[in-house]
């Protein structure tokens, strides 16, 4: 299976996938850290993929999405952004509401 055919099986059988440094209970960067919080704030079930345990998924991750930086949500197989468009979406309020206008179950806070 080919990298590309990994990443997208993972995209197509989880509603949400975290591309990150880390793991969601240990992340090893800043940015994916935010990405986990806010994830784990808004109370949704994702997917974290550590890409930094696998070097062919690190670099296969940005060609797929022809986004440079890590990390990378995706959400119901379409790419959402990197940790500013996430923090970004927080902040204005949009992250929920987005959320549940795709279909995820939020749980309630």
């Amino acid at each position: 299976m080919s990298v590309a055919d990994r990443i997208k099986a993972d995209i197509q059988s989880n509603d949400i996938v975290l591309f990150m440094k880390g793991t969601p209970a240990a992340p090893q960067c800043g940015f994916s850290a935010t990405v986990v919080h806010i994830l784990d704030h808004v109370g949704v079930k994702y997917k974290g993929v550590n890409v930094l345990a696998d070097a062919e998924i690190r670099q296969g991750i940005k060609d797929f999405s022809n986004w440079p930086t890590i990390p990378q949500l995706y959400v119901k197989g379409e790419f959402v952004g990197g940790c500013d468009i996430v923090k970004e979406m927080f902040e204005n309020g949009e992250l929920r509401p987005f959320l549940e206008d795709q279909g995820v179950k939020l749980e309630t806070a």
